[in-house]
Protein backbone atom coordinates (compact mmCIF):
# COMPACT_ATOMS: atom_id res chain seq x y z
CA UNK A 1 0.00 0.00 0.00
CA UNK A 2 2.60 2.74 0.86
CA UNK A 3 4.74 1.38 -2.15
CA UNK A 4 1.61 2.64 -4.24
CA UNK A 5 1.23 5.34 -2.75
CA UNK A 6 4.45 6.37 -3.19
CA UNK A 7 4.45 5.64 -6.92
CA UNK A 8 1.27 7.52 -7.47
CA UNK A 9 2.91 10.56 -6.00
CA UNK A 10 5.69 10.32 -8.29
CA UNK A 11 3.25 10.39 -11.19
CA UNK A 12 1.70 13.43 -10.26
CA UNK A 13 2.39 16.47 -12.53
CA UNK A 14 4.47 18.90 -11.13
CA UNK A 15 2.25 21.78 -11.07
CA UNK A 16 0.00 19.81 -8.33
CA UNK A 17 3.57 19.96 -6.11
CA UNK A 18 3.54 23.15 -4.84
CA UNK A 19 6.85 22.85 -4.04
CA UNK A 20 8.65 22.29 -7.45
CA UNK A 21 8.42 24.39 -10.35
CA UNK A 22 9.81 24.26 -13.91
CA UNK A 23 12.46 26.34 -13.34
CA UNK A 24 13.56 25.45 -10.01
CA UNK A 25 15.62 22.32 -11.60
CA UNK A 26 17.71 24.79 -13.69
CA UNK A 27 17.93 27.97 -11.15
CA UNK A 28 18.75 26.03 -8.12
CA UNK A 29 22.26 25.00 -8.93
CA UNK A 30 23.86 28.63 -9.64
CA UNK A 31 22.61 29.86 -6.88
CA UNK A 32 23.36 27.06 -4.18
CA UNK A 33 26.91 26.96 -5.91
CA UNK A 34 27.00 30.73 -5.04
CA UNK A 35 25.62 30.24 -1.32
CA UNK A 36 28.07 27.28 -0.91
CA UNK A 37 31.07 30.20 -2.04
CA UNK A 38 29.47 32.39 -0.14
CA UNK A 39 29.43 30.17 2.95
CA UNK A 40 32.92 28.29 2.57
CA UNK A 41 34.13 32.16 2.59
CA UNK A 42 32.55 33.53 5.68
CA UNK A 43 33.58 30.17 7.36
CA UNK A 44 36.85 30.57 6.74
CA UNK A 45 36.35 34.12 7.82
CA UNK A 46 35.41 33.22 10.73
CA UNK A 47 37.50 30.48 12.03
CA UNK A 48 40.36 33.05 11.38
CA UNK A 49 38.47 35.56 13.63
CA UNK A 50 37.97 32.90 16.17
CA UNK A 51 41.96 31.83 15.83
CA UNK A 52 42.92 35.73 16.70
CA UNK A 53 40.64 36.36 19.44
CA UNK A 54 41.48 35.63 23.33
CA UNK A 55 39.73 32.50 24.54
CA UNK A 56 36.22 32.77 26.46
CA UNK A 57 37.72 31.45 29.50
CA UNK A 58 39.26 34.55 30.42
CA UNK A 59 37.50 37.34 31.76
CA UNK A 60 40.76 40.03 30.99
CA UNK A 61 43.63 40.09 28.80
CA UNK A 62 45.51 40.39 32.64
CA UNK A 63 44.48 37.06 33.48
CA UNK A 64 45.37 35.41 29.98
CA UNK A 65 49.09 36.94 30.47
CA UNK A 66 49.18 35.41 33.95
CA UNK A 67 47.70 31.69 32.43
CA UNK A 68 50.12 32.26 29.98
CA UNK A 69 52.83 33.16 32.18
CA UNK A 70 52.83 30.43 35.20
CA UNK A 71 52.99 27.88 32.00
CA UNK A 72 55.58 29.51 30.48
CA UNK A 73 57.82 30.42 33.74
CA UNK A 74 57.44 26.21 34.73
CA UNK A 75 58.89 25.59 31.45
CA UNK A 76 61.93 28.18 32.29
CA UNK A 77 62.61 26.68 35.96
CA UNK A 78 62.68 23.13 34.01
CA UNK A 79 65.51 24.30 32.12
CA UNK A 80 66.88 26.54 35.29
CA UNK A 81 67.34 23.41 37.07
CA UNK A 82 68.96 21.52 34.44
CA UNK A 83 71.62 24.19 32.88
CA UNK A 84 72.53 26.07 36.14
CA UNK A 85 73.48 23.01 38.50
CA UNK A 86 76.16 22.18 35.86
CA UNK A 87 77.76 25.73 37.07
CA UNK A 88 77.55 25.69 40.72
CA UNK A 89 78.71 21.82 41.05
CA UNK A 90 82.04 22.24 41.41
CA UNK A 91 81.83 24.77 44.29
CA UNK A 92 78.99 22.26 45.60
CA UNK A 93 81.19 19.32 45.17
CA UNK A 94 83.69 21.05 47.50
CA UNK A 95 81.64 22.14 50.48
CA UNK A 96 79.73 18.71 50.09
CA UNK A 97 83.06 16.74 49.80
CA UNK A 98 81.87 14.50 46.45
CA UNK A 99 84.43 12.46 44.82
CA UNK A 100 85.31 13.71 41.25
CA UNK A 101 83.58 10.43 40.06
CA UNK A 102 80.47 10.71 41.72
CA UNK A 103 79.93 14.31 40.45
CA UNK A 104 77.78 13.38 37.72
CA UNK A 105 75.01 11.29 39.50
CA UNK A 106 73.51 14.14 41.33
CA UNK A 107 73.55 16.31 37.94
CA UNK A 108 71.84 13.16 35.08
CA UNK A 109 69.25 12.19 38.65
CA UNK A 110 67.05 15.39 37.91
CA UNK A 111 66.55 14.80 34.05
CA UNK A 112 66.35 11.06 34.71
CA UNK A 113 63.49 11.13 36.80
CA UNK A 114 61.86 13.69 34.88
CA UNK A 115 62.02 11.51 32.02
CA UNK A 116 61.01 8.47 33.59
CA UNK A 117 57.62 9.66 34.94
CA UNK A 118 56.45 12.41 32.44
CA UNK A 119 54.20 9.13 30.75
CA UNK A 120 52.16 8.47 33.99
CA UNK A 121 51.65 11.93 35.00
CA UNK A 122 50.49 12.58 31.41
CA UNK A 123 47.91 9.66 32.25
CA UNK A 124 47.02 11.59 35.46
CA UNK A 125 46.43 14.67 34.01
CA UNK A 126 43.79 13.11 31.54
CA UNK A 127 42.03 11.48 34.37
CA UNK A 128 42.10 14.00 36.92
CA UNK A 129 42.55 17.43 34.96
CA UNK A 130 45.19 19.41 34.22
CA UNK A 131 44.55 22.24 37.06
CA UNK A 132 45.66 20.13 39.95
CA UNK A 133 48.18 17.71 38.38
CA UNK A 134 50.04 21.21 37.15
CA UNK A 135 49.83 23.61 40.15
CA UNK A 136 50.47 19.88 42.37
CA UNK A 137 53.57 19.85 40.68
CA UNK A 138 54.99 23.49 40.78
CA UNK A 139 54.65 23.01 44.73
CA UNK A 140 55.91 19.87 44.87
CA UNK A 141 59.08 20.88 43.63
CA UNK A 142 59.06 24.48 44.85
CA UNK A 143 59.35 22.54 48.33
CA UNK A 144 62.35 20.10 47.83
CA UNK A 145 64.40 22.16 45.57
CA UNK A 146 63.90 24.34 49.11
CA UNK A 147 65.09 21.96 50.71
CA UNK A 148 67.99 20.72 48.62
CA UNK A 149 69.46 24.39 49.30
CA UNK A 150 69.85 23.26 52.85
CA UNK A 151 71.86 19.66 51.77
CA UNK A 152 74.36 18.88 54.31
CA UNK A 153 75.58 15.75 52.50
CA UNK A 154 75.94 14.19 49.04
CA UNK A 155 72.84 11.52 50.12
CA UNK A 156 70.42 14.22 50.98
CA UNK A 157 71.53 15.85 47.63
CA UNK A 158 70.66 13.11 45.47
CA UNK A 159 67.72 12.43 47.59
CA UNK A 160 66.16 16.00 46.71
CA UNK A 161 67.55 16.28 43.23
CA UNK A 162 65.55 13.25 42.62
CA UNK A 163 61.85 14.22 44.06
CA UNK A 164 62.67 17.70 42.49
CA UNK A 165 62.37 15.80 39.41
CA UNK A 166 59.12 14.57 39.88
CA UNK A 167 57.98 18.12 39.82
CA UNK A 168 58.64 18.85 36.00
CA UNK A 169 57.28 15.18 35.36
CA UNK A 170 54.16 16.87 36.27
CA UNK A 171 53.64 20.17 35.03
CA UNK A 172 55.40 19.86 31.95
CA UNK A 173 52.58 17.64 29.83
CA UNK A 174 50.03 19.62 31.59
CA UNK A 175 51.36 22.87 30.44
CA UNK A 176 51.08 21.47 27.00
CA UNK A 177 47.93 19.76 28.01
CA UNK A 178 46.56 23.48 29.33
CA UNK A 179 47.50 25.42 26.33
CA UNK A 180 46.51 22.87 24.07
CA UNK A 181 43.10 22.49 25.64
CA UNK A 182 42.34 26.82 25.85
CA UNK A 183 43.68 27.52 22.33
CA UNK A 184 42.17 26.61 19.41
CA UNK A 185 44.23 26.11 16.07
CA UNK A 186 45.65 30.18 14.38
CA UNK A 187 48.11 32.87 15.16
CA UNK A 188 47.21 33.36 18.50
CA UNK A 189 48.15 29.80 19.20
CA UNK A 190 50.69 29.80 17.03
CA UNK A 191 51.97 32.69 19.06
CA UNK A 192 51.45 31.08 22.54
CA UNK A 193 53.43 28.13 21.62
CA UNK A 194 56.35 30.33 20.18
CA UNK A 195 56.46 32.06 23.33
CA UNK A 196 56.86 28.64 25.04
CA UNK A 197 59.40 26.71 22.78
CA UNK A 198 61.28 30.63 23.55
CA UNK A 199 61.59 29.87 27.24
CA UNK A 200 62.99 26.68 27.08
CA UNK A 201 66.63 28.39 26.13
CA UNK A 202 65.79 30.87 28.26
CA UNK A 203 65.69 29.20 31.07
CA UNK A 204 68.73 27.56 29.80
CA UNK A 205 70.67 30.94 29.61
CA UNK A 206 69.34 31.89 32.71
CA UNK A 207 70.29 28.76 34.49
CA UNK A 208 73.58 29.33 33.59
CA UNK A 209 73.87 33.19 34.51
CA UNK A 210 72.80 32.71 38.15
CA UNK A 211 74.90 29.92 38.85
CA UNK A 212 77.84 31.61 37.85
CA UNK A 213 76.85 34.59 39.52
CA UNK A 214 75.35 32.42 42.46
CA UNK A 215 79.04 30.58 42.84
CA UNK A 216 81.19 33.16 42.34
CA UNK A 217 79.67 35.87 44.58
CA UNK A 218 77.20 34.46 46.97
CA UNK A 219 77.08 30.77 47.93
CA UNK A 220 75.60 27.85 45.90
CA UNK A 221 72.55 27.61 48.28
CA UNK A 222 71.65 31.02 47.08
CA UNK A 223 70.73 29.38 43.16
CA UNK A 224 68.74 26.96 44.91
CA UNK A 225 66.73 29.59 46.60
CA UNK A 226 66.41 32.08 43.90
CA UNK A 227 64.73 29.13 41.88
CA UNK A 228 62.71 28.14 44.94
CA UNK A 229 61.65 32.04 44.94
CA UNK A 230 60.33 32.16 41.18
CA UNK A 231 58.56 28.75 41.99
CA UNK A 232 56.57 30.23 44.66
CA UNK A 233 55.38 33.01 42.64
CA UNK A 234 54.82 30.87 39.41
CA UNK A 235 52.57 28.51 41.68
CA UNK A 236 50.05 31.49 42.88
CA UNK A 237 49.99 32.67 39.15
CA UNK A 238 48.77 29.39 38.51
CA UNK A 239 46.38 28.95 41.45
CA UNK A 240 45.07 32.14 40.52
CA UNK A 241 44.39 32.09 36.58
CA UNK A 242 44.66 28.39 35.67
CA UNK A 243 40.76 27.41 35.17
CA UNK A 244 39.99 24.08 37.26
CA UNK A 245 38.99 21.52 34.64
CA UNK A 246 37.97 19.14 37.59
CA UNK A 247 34.50 18.39 36.47
CA UNK A 248 35.68 17.82 33.07
CA UNK A 249 37.98 15.38 34.52
CA UNK A 250 35.29 13.72 36.10
CA UNK A 251 33.17 13.28 33.15
CA UNK A 252 36.19 11.80 31.36
CA UNK A 253 37.40 9.91 34.22
CA UNK A 254 35.76 6.47 33.17
CA UNK A 255 37.12 7.14 29.86
CA UNK A 256 40.87 7.10 30.80
CA UNK A 257 42.51 5.08 33.47
CA UNK A 258 45.91 4.23 34.89
CA UNK A 259 48.08 1.91 33.08
CA UNK A 260 49.44 -0.13 35.67
CA UNK A 261 51.32 -2.59 33.42
CA UNK A 262 53.29 0.11 31.91
CA UNK A 263 53.96 1.98 34.71
CA UNK A 264 55.40 -0.63 36.84
CA UNK A 265 56.95 -1.98 33.45
CA UNK A 266 58.28 1.21 31.11
CA UNK A 267 59.30 3.62 34.08
CA UNK A 268 61.99 0.95 35.56
CA UNK A 269 63.14 0.45 32.12
CA UNK A 270 63.65 3.95 30.96
CA UNK A 271 65.64 3.95 34.19
CA UNK A 272 67.29 1.24 34.21
CA UNK A 273 68.48 1.75 30.01
CA UNK A 274 69.31 5.32 30.32
CA UNK A 275 71.52 4.82 33.45
CA UNK A 276 73.34 2.18 31.67
CA UNK A 277 73.99 3.92 28.70
CA UNK A 278 74.59 7.66 30.53
CA UNK A 279 76.92 6.02 33.14
CA UNK A 280 79.13 3.32 30.80
CA UNK A 281 81.17 5.81 30.26
CA UNK A 282 82.49 6.87 33.19
CA UNK A 283 82.59 3.89 34.95
CA UNK A 284 85.89 2.32 36.66
CA UNK A 285 86.19 -0.01 34.04
CA UNK A 286 83.35 1.35 31.33
CA UNK A 287 80.73 -1.16 30.29
CA UNK A 288 83.19 -3.69 31.56
CA UNK A 289 81.95 -2.77 35.32
CA UNK A 290 79.93 -5.65 35.80
CA UNK A 291 76.48 -3.61 37.19
CA UNK A 292 76.33 -1.75 33.72
CA UNK A 293 75.82 -5.05 31.48
CA UNK A 294 73.59 -5.95 34.53
CA UNK A 295 71.44 -3.07 34.88
CA UNK A 296 71.11 -2.72 31.28
CA UNK A 297 70.06 -6.20 30.64
CA UNK A 298 67.36 -5.89 33.24
CA UNK A 299 66.28 -2.64 31.83
CA UNK A 300 66.15 -4.46 28.14
CA UNK A 301 63.75 -7.39 29.84
CA UNK A 302 61.71 -4.60 31.30
CA UNK A 303 61.46 -3.53 27.97
CA UNK A 304 60.74 -6.51 26.05
CA UNK A 305 58.04 -6.43 28.68
CA UNK A 306 56.42 -3.44 27.97
CA UNK A 307 56.26 -3.84 24.81
CA UNK A 308 54.07 -7.19 25.03
CA UNK A 309 52.12 -5.87 28.04
CA UNK A 310 51.08 -2.76 26.26
CA UNK A 311 50.49 -4.26 22.63
CA UNK A 312 48.46 -7.13 23.80
CA UNK A 313 47.28 -6.74 27.36
CA UNK A 314 46.88 -3.68 28.63
CA UNK A 315 43.19 -1.85 28.10
CA UNK A 316 44.97 1.83 27.63
CA UNK A 317 47.97 1.39 27.42
CA UNK A 318 50.30 4.57 28.45
CA UNK A 319 51.28 5.22 24.79
CA UNK A 320 47.94 4.18 22.51
CA UNK A 321 47.86 3.42 19.41
CA UNK A 322 45.44 6.11 18.51
CA UNK A 323 47.92 8.72 19.66
CA UNK A 324 49.80 7.77 16.47
CA UNK A 325 46.97 7.70 14.30
CA UNK A 326 47.77 11.70 12.39
CA UNK A 327 49.77 11.37 9.49
CA UNK A 328 53.42 11.34 9.80
CA UNK A 329 53.29 10.90 13.27
CA UNK A 330 55.23 7.92 13.78
CA UNK A 331 58.23 9.42 11.51
CA UNK A 332 58.37 12.39 13.61
CA UNK A 333 58.24 11.02 16.78
CA UNK A 334 61.63 9.46 15.53
CA UNK A 335 63.01 12.65 14.15
CA UNK A 336 62.40 14.44 17.46
CA UNK A 337 64.16 11.47 18.68
CA UNK A 338 67.32 12.66 16.64
CA UNK A 339 66.80 16.20 16.92
CA UNK A 340 67.15 16.35 20.64
CA UNK A 341 69.70 13.81 21.13
CA UNK A 342 71.64 16.08 19.03
CA UNK A 343 70.65 19.34 21.03
CA UNK A 344 71.75 17.18 24.37
CA UNK A 345 75.39 15.99 22.63
CA UNK A 346 75.78 19.83 21.60
CA UNK A 347 74.53 21.29 24.71
CA UNK A 348 76.98 19.27 26.64
CA UNK A 349 80.06 18.74 24.76
CA UNK A 350 79.96 22.64 23.47
CA UNK A 351 80.10 23.91 26.97
CA UNK A 352 83.24 21.47 27.68
CA UNK A 353 84.73 22.61 24.49
CA UNK A 354 84.65 26.49 25.25
CA UNK A 355 85.98 25.92 28.89
CA UNK A 356 88.74 23.42 28.74
CA UNK A 357 89.72 24.11 24.89
CA UNK A 358 88.93 27.78 24.36
CA UNK A 359 90.17 28.57 27.34
CA UNK A 360 86.82 30.88 28.59
CA UNK A 361 85.92 31.48 32.11
CA UNK A 362 82.36 30.10 33.43
CA UNK A 363 80.83 33.49 32.91
CA UNK A 364 82.70 33.76 30.00
CA UNK A 365 81.02 30.47 28.64
CA UNK A 366 77.27 31.88 29.74
CA UNK A 367 77.59 34.65 27.98
CA UNK A 368 78.81 32.95 24.56
CA UNK A 369 75.70 31.00 25.01
CA UNK A 370 73.71 34.28 24.92
CA UNK A 371 72.67 34.20 21.53
CA UNK A 372 70.72 31.11 21.86
CA UNK A 373 68.32 32.75 24.50
CA UNK A 374 68.46 35.74 21.86
CA UNK A 375 67.40 33.59 18.97
CA UNK A 376 64.84 32.08 20.83
CA UNK A 377 63.28 35.16 21.93
CA UNK A 378 63.32 36.53 18.26
CA UNK A 379 62.20 33.21 16.47
CA UNK A 380 59.17 33.57 18.98
CA UNK A 381 58.53 36.86 17.95
CA UNK A 382 58.51 36.10 14.30
CA UNK A 383 57.44 32.45 14.37
CA UNK A 384 54.44 33.83 15.69
CA UNK A 385 53.72 35.96 13.19
CA UNK A 386 54.53 33.71 10.67
CA UNK A 387 53.53 30.34 11.84
CA UNK A 388 50.15 30.50 9.53
CA UNK A 389 51.85 31.71 6.40
CA UNK A 390 54.74 29.28 6.24
CA UNK A 391 54.71 25.48 5.09
CA UNK A 392 55.69 23.27 7.92
CA UNK A 393 57.94 20.81 6.05
CA UNK A 394 60.02 24.03 5.00
CA UNK A 395 59.91 25.37 8.78
CA UNK A 396 61.08 21.52 9.98
CA UNK A 397 63.92 21.39 6.84
CA UNK A 398 65.38 24.83 8.27
CA UNK A 399 65.19 23.83 12.00
CA UNK A 400 66.84 20.55 10.41
CA UNK A 401 69.88 22.49 8.62
CA UNK A 402 70.52 24.56 11.59
CA UNK A 403 70.80 21.90 14.50
CA UNK A 404 73.09 20.18 11.48
CA UNK A 405 75.36 23.21 11.04
CA UNK A 406 75.61 23.46 14.66
CA UNK A 407 77.54 20.38 15.36
CA UNK A 408 79.38 20.50 11.96
CA UNK A 409 81.02 23.96 13.12
CA UNK A 410 82.09 22.03 16.14
CA UNK A 411 83.41 18.69 14.58
CA UNK A 412 85.36 21.45 12.44
CA UNK A 413 86.36 23.83 14.99
CA UNK A 414 90.23 24.41 14.96
CA UNK A 415 92.55 25.02 17.86
CA UNK A 416 92.79 28.43 18.96
CA UNK A 417 89.80 28.92 16.85
CA UNK A 418 87.60 32.92 16.86
CA UNK A 419 84.42 32.89 18.57
CA UNK A 420 82.72 34.54 15.88
CA UNK A 421 83.84 32.51 13.17
CA UNK A 422 82.55 29.09 14.80
CA UNK A 423 81.04 29.48 18.24
CA UNK A 424 78.57 32.01 17.15
CA UNK A 425 76.50 30.49 13.95
CA UNK A 426 77.29 27.50 16.26
CA UNK A 427 75.21 28.98 18.76
CA UNK A 428 72.38 30.34 16.11
CA UNK A 429 72.50 27.13 14.23
CA UNK A 430 71.24 25.47 17.85
CA UNK A 431 68.94 28.10 18.61
CA UNK A 432 67.11 27.17 15.00
CA UNK A 433 66.92 24.15 15.41
CA UNK A 434 65.61 22.90 18.39
CA UNK A 435 63.14 26.47 19.07
CA UNK A 436 61.55 25.66 15.16
CA UNK A 437 61.17 21.90 16.12
CA UNK A 438 59.98 21.99 19.56
CA UNK A 439 57.28 25.10 17.98
CA UNK A 440 56.25 22.80 15.08
CA UNK A 441 55.74 19.37 16.99
CA UNK A 442 54.04 21.39 19.74
CA UNK A 443 51.35 22.83 17.43
CA UNK A 444 51.40 19.86 15.37
CA UNK A 445 50.94 17.49 17.65
CA UNK A 446 48.59 19.06 20.05
CA UNK A 447 46.04 20.36 17.44
CA UNK A 448 45.80 16.33 15.92
CA UNK A 449 45.32 14.62 18.86
CA UNK A 450 41.78 15.01 20.91
CA UNK A 451 41.10 16.80 24.07
CA UNK A 452 41.07 13.86 25.87
CA UNK A 453 44.71 12.81 25.21
CA UNK A 454 46.11 15.87 25.33
CA UNK A 455 47.83 15.14 28.71
CA UNK A 456 49.72 11.98 27.24
CA UNK A 457 50.73 14.04 23.83
CA UNK A 458 52.10 16.72 26.40
CA UNK A 459 54.18 13.23 27.97
CA UNK A 460 54.92 12.43 24.77
CA UNK A 461 56.48 15.90 23.48
CA UNK A 462 59.09 16.31 26.75
CA UNK A 463 59.60 12.39 26.80
CA UNK A 464 61.11 12.76 23.79
CA UNK A 465 63.40 15.63 24.43
CA UNK A 466 64.23 14.29 28.52
CA UNK A 467 64.97 10.63 27.09
CA UNK A 468 66.72 11.77 23.55
CA UNK A 469 68.83 13.99 25.50
CA UNK A 470 70.07 11.28 27.97
CA UNK A 471 69.71 8.60 25.27
CA UNK A 472 72.17 10.20 22.51
CA UNK A 473 74.51 11.84 24.86
CA UNK A 474 75.60 8.37 26.77
CA UNK A 475 76.07 6.86 23.50
CA UNK A 476 78.30 10.25 22.44
CA UNK A 477 79.93 9.56 25.45
CA UNK A 478 80.53 5.78 24.98
CA UNK A 479 81.98 6.95 21.88
CA UNK A 480 84.50 9.20 23.61
CA UNK A 481 85.22 6.80 26.20
CA UNK A 482 86.67 3.89 23.31
CA UNK A 483 88.65 6.66 21.46
CA UNK A 484 90.78 7.08 24.76
CA UNK A 485 94.22 6.78 22.49
CA UNK A 486 93.39 10.31 21.15
CA UNK A 487 94.28 13.78 22.12
CA UNK A 488 90.96 15.42 24.51
CA UNK A 489 90.49 17.30 21.84
CA UNK A 490 90.10 14.44 19.09
CA UNK A 491 87.69 12.97 21.92
CA UNK A 492 85.51 15.51 21.55
CA UNK A 493 85.63 15.64 17.83
CA UNK A 494 84.39 11.84 18.37
CA UNK A 495 81.41 12.98 19.80
CA UNK A 496 80.57 15.75 17.42
CA UNK A 497 81.13 13.43 14.43
CA UNK A 498 78.30 11.10 16.17
CA UNK A 499 76.67 14.28 16.57
CA UNK A 500 76.48 14.96 12.54
CA UNK A 501 75.50 11.06 12.16
CA UNK A 502 72.23 11.49 14.45
CA UNK A 503 71.67 15.56 13.10
CA UNK A 504 72.11 13.99 9.19
CA UNK A 505 69.32 11.41 9.90
CA UNK A 506 67.15 14.08 11.48
CA UNK A 507 67.06 16.25 8.70
CA UNK A 508 66.44 13.23 6.37
CA UNK A 509 63.26 12.45 8.15
CA UNK A 510 61.86 15.84 8.10
CA UNK A 511 62.46 15.76 4.55
CA UNK A 512 59.70 12.73 4.84
CA UNK A 513 57.15 15.17 6.39
CA UNK A 514 54.81 17.36 5.99
CA UNK A 515 52.65 18.75 8.48
CA UNK A 516 51.23 22.20 6.60
CA UNK A 517 50.82 25.25 7.65
CA UNK A 518 49.24 26.28 11.12
CA UNK A 519 46.21 27.72 9.55
CA UNK A 520 42.77 29.09 11.64
CA UNK A 521 40.96 26.00 11.53
CA UNK A 522 38.43 23.52 13.35
CA UNK A 523 39.12 21.43 16.10
CA UNK A 524 39.97 17.98 15.88
CA UNK A 525 37.02 17.38 17.49
CA UNK A 526 35.08 19.64 15.51
CA UNK A 527 35.93 18.10 12.57
CA UNK A 528 35.44 14.50 13.55
CA UNK A 529 31.61 16.18 14.45
CA UNK A 530 31.04 17.73 11.04
CA UNK A 531 32.24 14.08 9.28
CA UNK A 532 35.15 15.90 7.73
CA UNK A 533 38.02 13.59 8.89
CA UNK A 534 41.55 14.92 9.64
CA UNK A 535 42.65 17.92 8.53
CA UNK A 536 43.51 18.92 4.94
CA UNK A 537 47.48 18.68 4.53
CA UNK A 538 49.61 20.75 2.13
CA UNK A 539 50.96 18.46 -0.82
CA UNK A 540 55.41 19.02 -1.60
CA UNK A 541 53.11 20.85 -5.19
CA UNK A 542 51.28 23.31 -2.81
CA UNK A 543 47.56 21.35 -3.63
CA UNK A 544 45.50 20.04 -0.65
CA UNK A 545 44.71 16.75 -0.06
CA UNK A 546 42.01 15.35 2.21
CA UNK A 547 44.09 12.13 4.10
CA UNK A 548 40.96 10.37 5.89
CA UNK A 549 42.79 7.17 6.42
CA UNK A 550 45.69 7.04 9.04
CA UNK A 551 49.16 6.60 6.85
CA UNK A 552 50.66 3.23 7.37
CA UNK A 553 54.29 3.60 8.19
Amino acid sequence: MGQQTLEQQQQQPHHQQPQQHPESSECESPSQAQQDVQVDATTEFDLDRVGRQRPAVFSSTLEEVMFCGSILISMLMSEYFVSGFNIILPGLAGALDIPKNSQTWPSSVFSLVTGSFLLPFGRLADMYGAYFIFTGGLVWMCIWCLIGGFSQNYQMLIVTRALAGLGPAAFLPTGLMLLGKTYRPGPRKNLVFSLYSAFAPLGFFIGIILGGVTGEYLSWRWWFFIGTIILFVTSLMAYLTIPNDRHQAVANHGRAKMDYFGLFTIVPAIILITFAITTGGSAPNGWRTPYIPVTFVIGMLFLCAAIYLEGWVAEQPLLPKDLFAAKYMKRFTLALFFAYGVFGIFLFYASLHIEAFMGASTLQTATWFAPMAGGGIALATIGGFTLHKLPGRVLLMISGGGCLASVLLFALIPDHANYWAFVFPAMLGATIGVDITYLVSNVFITTNVPAHMQGTAGALINSLVFIGISFFLGLADLAVAESEGTFDGENHRVAFWFAVACAACSLLLFCLIDPGKAESELTLEERMEAGIGPKKETSASGSESSNPEPESE
